[in-house]
């Protein structure tokens, strides 16, 4: 009796913790606030499209989250910094791949030189989509 009680207890306070189900935080910190600086819902847009889908398959939100800093800028801070820039997307394309330090703080950007330049493109376009407008 004595240890089928502590089976249900058990049971119960692994219910009660969200029963080990697994958050997949890259879908819900990409998918956090469409573009909500941008002014608008971009789910159609394929350039949002192609880049979730980059991000989905890369370590981007290891180090960064759509509007807050973690390790790395938030991604509408760099739209910002950047949305003047006509060169933008091939110079953080090229940052994403070669990394780097110095532009955001101290912590270098570990670089993703396996990426390749259309992709490190695609998340550029991406993550210029956040600028304020």
């Amino acid at each position: 009796m004595k240890k089928l009680f502590l089976m249900f207890a058990v049971s119960g306070l692994i219910a009660a913790c969200g029963g080990g189900e697994k958050k997949d935080d890259k879908k819900d910190a990409a998918t956090e606030k469409k573009a909500e600086g941008s002014g608008g819902d971009l789910s159609d847009n394929p350039v949002y499209q192609k880049g979730l889908e980059l991000i989905g398959k890369n370590d981007c939100l290891t180090c960064h989250k759509f509007d807050e800093k973690l390790q790395g800028p938030a991604y509408k801070d760099v739209a910002n910094k950047y949305k003047d820039m006509d060169t933008a997307v091939q110079f953080l394309a090229n940052k994403i791949i070669t990394g780097g330090s110095g532009n955001w703080g101290e912590i270098p950007m570990a670089p993703h030189s396996s990426m390749s330049m259309e992709d490190a493109k695609a998340l550029a376009e991406y993550v210029l989509l956040f600028k304020d407008k």
